[in-house]
């Protein structure tokens, strides 16, 4: 009985680990996907596989759910975003000739926003991310290949493991430093803070008053 138990706690230890390593894999995979893509991807997969119990319509309705979204996460890498002059984020598409379009860009250099090799990549990438997280759901793999559940398990724990290290290396050769559409924002080189010119006085010092 003692043996038991202490198998059992053994396997319940490995299961918890593998589990903690299969969300922290995951959590680090969505990072790389836009963020309001994949809020409607998990808002709205539930409702249109109705929780993995699919009919037809249910099945046509998570596919072209799942097609949007991906074509959303390959999208939003060719898109990018700059301060203008009027202090104000503007976003646009890339292109051999830059940003477009770019209103208020008299003070920035727009051929820094060209078109490039990584952008494809980034792309490919990120789409390759979102097929391995999308079509593992649970409700994905319920609607369409519920004889694949046994087998949905052991890709979760290696799969978003492997995609990582291969995201880590390909920004590693491409870095990206774009900020798209559904990516965080953060500042850039033309970001431009209006610094105030006033005088702080000390309020506990007095003014001296002339002799």
């Amino acid at each position: 009985m003692v043996e038991e138990s202490s198998s059992e706690k053994t396997n319940s230890s490995r299961t918890r680990r593998a589990t903690n390593t299969t969300i922290s894999a995951a959590g680090n995979l969505v990072k790389l996907l836009p963020t309001g893509t994949v809020f409607v991807f998990q808002f709205l997969n539930p409702v249109v596989t109705n929780s993995g119990q699919c009919n037809t319509i249910n099945k046509w309705l998570s596919a072209i759910l799942l097609l949007l979204c991906g074509f959303s996460c390959a999208f939003s890498s060719f898109t990018d975003s700059y301060t203008g002059s009027d202090n104000q984020r503007h976003y646009g598409f890339v292109t051999r000739k830059g940003i477009w379009p770019s209103p208020a860009s008299d003070s920035v250099d727009l051929s820094g926003y060209r078109l490039g090799v990584s952008d494809f990549v980034h792309a490919g990438l990120s789409l390759l991310v979102f097929a391995v997280l999308g079509l593992l759901d649970t409700n994905t793999v319920h609607c369409f290949y519920g004889g694949f559940e046994s087998t949905q398990k052991t890709l979760l724990q290696v799969l978003p493991t492997v995609i990582g290290v291969l995201a880590g290396w390909v920004f590693m050769i491409f870095p990206n430093t774009r900020h798209g559409i559904g990516y965080p924002l953060t500042s850039d080189s033309n970001e431009t803070t209006p610094k105030s010119t006033d005088t702080i006085t000390d309020p506990q010092k007095n003014p001296t008053d002339n002799v």
